[in-house]
């Protein structure tokens, strides 16, 4: 498994372009499967989840070529026969290929996704929306086992503003009979932009971009051509990563309207910079402030994605923070890294911690423990003093495209190392279960409370 050694302290300088969204391309690669035909998706990134999903959809028939970005698949029989539970466990996105399946053969039977340690995430939403289109719970113990003889339409409250449930149903509704009424929907860009290609595969669905979708039945939905949105989120992270290190660089190729809670928070916190039609431009500043609190919440609220690498940053703000992660219970672990990196916090419960800045970071043997985290440890490592060690980086390699590379190309100091290599493999956190250090610091973090 490869590692990142980033010796950090340089600014980073320069352009940076924008991968296609992660979060988009998966349920995209998905909805392929709603016709025989063939479609042509551009701007995919290059990502391990990307290849993940294609192998799956190989297993189920599809025949795939992947070059330059562009993904061309057709499906023009479904085989559910073979799909390999492994590839399954690997990403919480395969639960995508639930209202796919549903949708084209009006029957899904799948493997429990894998996917990040995030905390428990039910399948409740999926399969409750799913039965109220029609389909009957066939498994949902050892395997995801739905069965539909038909799909009617009908109005349907979510009961959780869920993004993979929203698009499973979406999926699902497209050729199912009659109008599908969703109330509650999630409205991210990347479930947008599952509606937009939908629509151009001859779909009927309108509301895009609220939490009320109306999805008119088609009979038939024909191929297409379709660019993925830029991913957000990785700009978020490259946003923040100039911030830290008091550079000047341009991110673009996605859309900043996108992402406003980010730039209310990096206002807030005295960063300088500018936006336009399809691109940030950060500037240095020497300060940063101390934000009140960092809430996550669902969309267009400040994204949980975006939490951890924006935590590492108001490590380096001046004052106390307030970080409240609303929606995955094991999102904080990463602060255990971020400690053994020198910042100061306390734990309050397993949802909310305080940050104490600015603190210099210096280098360490650290580990990615998600996607998310992993991004944050890298933003981290930048604006350490000396040598850090990033093990796991399989996550990382699993949300961005060739991050070292980007930047690499911004005048940072990062080398991919490979775990055979004897000299530079020692001391990497490889398992990291911080229960008990969680529970020292949370005994801190109340008697903190107690004491007013």
């Amino acid at each position: 498994m490869p590692k990142f050694i980033i010796r950090g302290g340089k600014p980073l300088n320069g352009e940076v372009f924008i991968s296609g969204s992660k979060n988009a391309a998966l349920p995209i690669l998905c909805a392929t499967l709603l016709t025989d035909e063939e479609c042509v998706i551009s701007n995919v990134p290059d990502i391990a989840d990307v290849k993940s999903m294609l192998s799956i959809l190989k297993t189920l028939g599809a025949k795939v070529s992947y070059g330059n970005e562009t993904v061309k698949i057709r499906t023009l029989c479904v085989n559910q026969k073979n799909i390999p539970s492994e590839a399954i466990c690997k990403m919480r996105a395969s639960i995508l290929l639930l209202g796919a399946l549903i949708g084209r053969c009006k029957e899904a039977k799948i493997s429990f996704p894998g996917g990040c340690v995030l905390g428990k995430r039910s399948v409740f939403a999926h399969t409750a929306t799913l039965s109220e289109l029609g389909c009957e719970i066939l498994d949902e113990t050892r395997n995801l086992h739905l069965k539909a003889s038909a799909l009617k339409g009908t109005k349907i409250i979510m009961p959780e503003l869920s993004v993979t449930a929203t698009e499973n149903l979406i999926m699902a509704s497209v050729l199912a009979e009659g109008v599908t009424k969703v109330h509650l929907a999630a409205a991210e860009p990347h479930v947008q932009d599952l509606c937009n290609m939908l629509n151009k595969m001859g779909a009927k669905i309108s509301g895009i971009g609220t939490n009320a979708l109306t999805i008119e039945g088609v009979l038939k939905l024909h191929g297409v051509s379709h660019s993925i949105v830029g991913d957000y989120l990785e700009a978020g992270t490259f946003a923040i990563s100039g911030v830290i290190t008091k550079g000047n660089i341009k991110v673009t190729r996605f859309n900043p309207d996108h992402l406003d809670s980010l730039w209310q928070k990096l206002r807030e916190i005295g960063a300088d910079f500018t936006l336009g039609e399809n691109f940030v431009e950060i500037r240095p500043v020497n300060e940063l402030k101390a934000a009140k609190i960092l809430r996550t919440a669902v969309y267009p609220s400040f994204p949980t994605d975006l939490q951890a690498p924006f935590t590492v940053l108001l490590s380096q703000a001046n004052g106390v923070s307030k970080v409240f992660e609303t929606l995955f219970e094991g999102r904080l672990n990463y602060l255990f890294e971020l400690e053994r990196m020198g910042a100061k916090m306390e734990f309050l419960n397993p949802h909310q911690a305080i940050i104490i800045g600015p603190t210099p970071l210096k280098g360490a043997p650290i580990s990615s423990c998600d996607i998310r985290a992993g991004a944050a440890m890298v933003v981290a490592a930048l604006a350490a003093s000396g040598e850090t060690e990033i093990s796991n980086v399989y996550y990382i390699d699993r949300g961005y495209a060739d991050l070292d590379e980007k930047l690499r190309a911004l005048g940072a100091d990062i080398t991919r190392l490979n775990r055979k290599n004897p000299d530079r493999t020692q001391g990497g956190l490889d398992r990291f279960d911080h229960s008990d250090r969680f529970a020292q610091h949370q005994t801190s973090a109340e008697s903190q409370n107690a004491d007013g």
